[in-house]
């Protein structure tokens, strides 16, 4: 995953955000289990889709995921937080490249490359970013994403 691995602190992420360790996100090993970790970064991917402003999404359209690549980097242990951090890598005709990442009391833990791609909801075919959106987007590049 050669995009992400050039970032290594939660600095580096255009956005952030973070969740609460659970005890029940935790396997027979002690450590959060492997699945868990896809939800954390569905928290980073929601918040940027779904701010407050609600400006970034259009009517009749949600993003479904069309590609996502995990590299876990160490385990993450309960009891805790996850800090997570997103930024856009690349903007397609409806699509958005997110390049995450998750952290531990400031250590990289994982690195995630996700494709969100922008669909209609009556048809269920991919719809193009507004323009409108595409501008929005930018709020959410940094100097190494782009």
């Amino acid at each position: 995953m050669e995009p992400a691995a050039r970032a290594t602190r939660l600095e580096d992420y255009a956005l952030r955000s973070h969740d609460k360790l659970r005890y029940g996100d935790t396997d027979r090993q002690g450590h959060v289990n492997n699945a868990v970790f896809s939800t954390f970064l569905e928290t980073g991917r929601v918040e940027m889709v779904h701010d407050a402003s609600g400006a970034f999404t259009q009517a009749d359209c949600s993003f479904v995921i069309a590609h996502l690549s995990l590299d876990f980097i160490s385990e993450m242990l309960w009891p805790g937080r996850v800090d997570i951090g997103t930024r856009v890598q690349a903007v397609g005709r409806s699509s958005l490249t997110l390049e995450q990442a998750l952290f531990q009391d400031g250590k990289l833990v994982a690195q995630a490359r996700t494709v969100m791609v922008q669909v209609n909801n009556a048809t269920r075919r991919s719809q193009a970013l507004s323009p409108a959106q595409v501008a929005q987007v930018q709020n959410y590049r940094t100097d190494a994403a782009l």
